[in-house]
């Protein structure tokens, strides 16, 4: 690859990130509220009905909703400007790949997210308590969990008609992984003949291994490799589809 393409893909990367994310934040900061609120609300509703008791697990969870949010709000933007900018026209008639345009879309919502990280971060400071190490593994759960969420945003982005039904799918995508899974506390609340139901989302794997990192709860070696696996594979197996089933170019 010649400095001159790097260049481009670097540019297209960067302005992406520009109007997806940067554009709004300055000139409409009100849309950064529901960002921050919609981990800090679940959070709070977990704190208050523990007395404090799973302030640790929800702010993990809180991590979790917000990456997992962050991918799937992909598929809202990449449908609007789809649908309503033919955007995704121009950049498949131009020497763009699907992956620069996607990645810089991925990036711009993790932009967008920072607020809502940031104050988790500092809430993290103070009551999650995991090593340097654990630390790592716990970025590297939620950046699967990051990867999963896009893959499914772009793909369902790429087949959607109206930013109507892109909000109704992202919605229902985001209650059956992040808030109906027991992301913002232990699996064990649930009963045992319901608790097989939650192994369905990757996304309780993830807040499994979040809450082992963090001390709050006991998973055997082998539930701890099988989590892990579970989660690059499905990672993979999304990334997989986006690839060969997303609609990139109309047929």
């Amino acid at each position: 690859m010649d400095s001159v393409e790097k260049r481009s893909r670097l540019s297209q990367f960067s302005a992406s990130i520009l109007v997806n994310s940067l554009y709004e934040m300055k000139n409409y900061p009100v849309v950064l509220v529901n960002t921050v609120l919609s981990p800090i609300s679940f959070l709070l509703l977990i704190v208050f009905v523990s007395h404090g008791a799973l302030i640790g697990e929800a702010v993990q969870g809180g991590f979790i909703m917000s990456m997992f949010g962050a991918g799937t709000s992909l598929q809202a933007d990449l449908s609007h400007l789809k649908n309503d900018f033919k955007l995704q026209d121009m950049v498949v008639s131009s020497p763009t790949s699907w992956m620069v345009y996607v990645a810089g879309m991925a990036a711009s919502e993790l932009v967008y997210s920072v607020p809502a990280l940031a104050v988790l971060a500092i809430l993290a400071f103070y009551f999650v308590h995991m090593s340097p190490a654990g630390t790592l593994l716990f970025v590297a759960v939620l950046f699967l969990v990051f990867a999963s969420s896009m893959a499914i945003g772009y793909t369902f982005a790429t087949f959607s008609t109206d930013i109507v039904q892109s909000f109704a799918f992202s919605r229902l995508i985001s209650t059956l992984f992040s808030t109906i899974p027991p992301v913002y506390y232990p699996i064990t609340y649930i009963p045992l003949p319901y608790r097989y139901l939650a192994y369905l989302s990757p996304t309780t794997y993830a807040a499994q291994l979040a809450q082992y990192e963090g001390g709050y709860v006991h998973i055997s070696p082998q539930m701890f490799a099988a989590s892990w696996i579970i989660l690059i594979l499905v990672a993979a197996i999304l990334f997989a589809l986006a690839g060969s089933k997303a609609r990139w170019r109309e047929k």
